[in-house]
């Protein structure tokens, strides 16, 4: 693997933030970012990015190469789960197993964001409907996660599920909502609209990118004493699962031909886990899951391994395919 591009990742202003946050944690500096602020930075990002997908539909159009990335995207979302929920039972209880797949079946919006930014630093072009990819693979690992459940759970686990509310959870959380929402207005608005937005949506993108991931710094280490009780197999789990994830997504794009950009992006939505939208679905229709376990397990492992390691990794991986 070429190390400098682990270390043009790394000295990234977004990626050192990210870092001081730990550090800030781990000193017991007494740095932290107000509670809704971090929440306003979300929605911004999530925004930013989905009215620049939509834009960039809006030049594009949507063929058949679109048309098959996106059901790759749903396909895998519904595939992960299931796979890695086999490889769970190993060691843990349906319910656990089931919530813990769930979140890696699907996506990390800022990992998403992050490996953009790196590509923008690398001069790869991607295109934008990957973000209507991003906004469909969230809801479809919630379902599956909930099937398993109800299939595997014992009697416990039959117990009635509340479909209209796991629905509105899944389709309308305010991540997949924001997301479709933006997408849909730089459709309707095209290149007008972006001349318009761009002092917020892009001028602005890359100082929220990286308070937000000195946030995430932050949360990510007060995260890291729940590891302990995840035990040595789901740190494992959640180091080599993304690797397998992207080895996948790669073997998939090189099938069905997208280019290298879309590509790295496809392969990191496979590989990140949810830390937002899925736990929430977990708590409210899986009490019996522990959620230190797969919470701390895609927040404290998988998401800084991704966006420290992983995302280079993956391009690498590209590199030696495409080649």
């Amino acid at each position: 693997m070429d190390l400098s591009l682990v270390a043009s990742n790394i000295l990234n202003p977004p990626i050192l933030a990210f870092f001081m946050g730990m550090l800030a944690i781990f000193l017991k500096s007494d740095l932290e970012i107000p509670a809704p602020i971090p929440k306003l930075f979300s929605l911004y990002l999530l925004f930013a990015i989905g009215f620049k997908g939509g834009v960039e539909l809006s030049k594009s159009g949507i063929d058949q190469q679109i048309a098959l990335t996106i059901v790759a995207a749903m396909l895998m979302s519904m595939l992960v789960p299931i796979y890695t929920f086999l490889i769970l039972r190993i060691k843990l209880d349906s319910y656990n197993a089931a919530a813990i797949a769930a979140t890696y079946g699907s996506i990390s919006a800022v990992t998403f964001i992050t490996a953009t930014s790196f590509l923008t630093a690398q001069g790869i072009d991607f295109d934008g409907y990957m973000v209507a990819a991003l906004a469909l693979m969230e809801s479809p690992a919630i379902i599956v996660g909930l099937i398993l459940v109800s299939v595997f759970g014992g009697e416990e686990g039959k117990r009635e599920i509340v479909w209209p509310e796991v629905l509105q959870e899944a389709f309308l959380n305010s991540s997949v909502f924001l997301l479709i929402g933006s997408l849909i207005m730089g459709i309707m608005t095209g290149e007008h609209g972006w001349q318009v937005m761009s002092p917020f949506t892009q001028d602005l993108f890359y100082g929220v990118l990286t308070f937000f991931l000195l946030d995430m710094g932050l949360v990510a280490a007060s995260r890291i004493k729940d590891l302990q009780e995840a035990g040595i197999f789901l740190i494992c789990f959640a180091i080599l699962i993304p690797i397998v994830n992207a080895v996948i997504a790669l073997l998939i794009a090189k099938l069905i031909g997208m280019p290298q950009g879309d590509t790295l992006l496809f392969a990191v939505l496979c590989a990140s886990a949810s830390y937002i939208a899925v736990p929430a679905a977990m708590r409210l229709t899986v009490p019996e899951a522990n959620p230190s376990l797969y919470i701390s397990t895609a927040l404290a492992v998988t998401f800084p391994f991704n966006i420290i390691v992983g995302i280079p990794l993956y391009l690498y991986g590209i590199n030696m395919f495409w080649r």
